[in-house]
């Protein structure tokens, strides 16, 4: 498709947002078309198809998200990527705005790269959906080869969706970048060793890990950034970031939002029972829980945190050695020490691989 055939619709009650979209929109060489209102939207695109459009969500009269759902109650624009953009940057909005079938969310203020290159990610994706659609209807006799081509573009876009929440994590919570990755990096290395696990365990483990402290961001910022030891009734509070995490992964069959649902939940269970929320026990806690459990202490414990210094390797193994059994998985202990130096190497390495 050329780029001129592109068409994107941006929507916003204030001109001068609508202007400043359309001016770093138009290097782009993309058709493009704004709206004032939300209403405005809604009555275009039931004439017009577009290929994207950028939604505020502040407007009056009729919201984004009430435009949101009457747009894709349309037959012309049902399937049409739609990008939240707004200042708004509480848990309830941003999972509003996915549980109606927004492929991204965009907080204001935002820099124009940023813009471009979520804007052309997510026309690439439907692009590339629409294509194989077309080739699933007119090579039914591949249907098999073209049926799994689907399921990739679907975990993609999957994959991009947890993104956006780990950079948003990582902006509002106490979790470092690279502690987030030290963590994916280790987990998908216990998976690796784990022979009930395969490469296909590996790959979701390690893309779902960076979502265990997701329900964080719905932590008061006070407790979350104490930089004292929290208070019983404090880490009562603290402890909800697991339930709570449940809000961001909807009810879903997929299999990564499946799995950053029962890592944020279960990652802080213990193997003697003793943990939270559920206090389940043994290998009723899911193996991508026990993993990413033993994989996040680990981290934690030789990195600074605001609250407390870093332990040596040496106290952190004896740690862990000491909690085989109590707090981990036995078995995924005995991988570690098995192949201590390739989980060292990971710990004091500032550089991962991409997620």
């Amino acid at each position: 498709m050329a780029r001129n055939d592109i068409k994107v619709l941006v929507v916003d009650d204030v001109p001068n947002n609508v202007k400043v979209l359309l001016n770093i929109l138009k290097e782009e060489g993309v058709s493009l078309s704004f709206s004032f209102s939300g209403i405005d939207a809604v009555k275009v695109t039931e004439h017009e198809a577009f290929d994207l459009i950028l939604l505020d969500i502040m407007m009056p009269n009729m919201s984004g998200f009430e435009a949101c759902k009457a747009i894709k109650c349309n037959a012309k624009n049902k399937d049409t990527p739609i990008i939240f953009i707004s200042a708004r940057t509480d848990v309830e909005s941003i999972s509003k705005g996915f549980e109606l079938g927004g492929v991204d969310y965009i907080v204001k203020p935002f820099h124009p790269d940023e813009i471009i290159a979520r804007v052309n990610t997510h026309l690439d994706l439907s692009h590339a959906k629409k294509q194989l659609a077309a080739t699933l209807v007119h090579e039914s006799q591949k249907s098999d080869l073209k049926q799994k081509r689907l399921l990739d573009e679907i975990e993609q876009s999957q994959r991009e969706m947890i993104y956006v929440l780990m950079e948003l994590m990582e902006m509002t919570s106490d979790e470092t970048g690279q502690h987030i990755r030290r963590v994916a990096d280790c987990a998908r290395l216990l998976a690796h060793y784990s022979p009930q696990l395969d490469s296909d365990d590996e790959s979701i483990i390690f893309h779902a890990a960076p979502m265990h402290d997701i329900g964080k961001i719905a932590i008061p910022t006070e407790i979350l950034h104490k930089p004292a030891k929290l208070t019983p009734e404090e880490f009562e509070v603290m402890k909800t970031h697991t339930t709570k995490a449940l809000n961001f992964f909807p009810n879903t069959k997929r299999r990564l939002l499946n799995a950053a649902a029962i890592i944020a939940v279960q990652h802080h269970e213990k193997w003697d029972g003793s943990g939270y929320p559920k206090g389940l026990k043994g290998e009723e806690i899911h193996i991508y829980g026990r993993i990413v459990a033993l994989a996040d202490v680990f981290d934690a414990l030789t990195h600074k945190r605001k609250y407390k210094a870093a332990w040596s390797i040496d106290d952190a193994l004896d740690y862990i050695k000491a909690e085989r059994g109590v707090h981990f998985d036995p078995k995924l202990v005995d991988i570690l020490f098995s192949h201590l130096n390739e989980f060292l190497s990971i710990i004091e390495s500032t550089e991962f691989h991409e997620f």
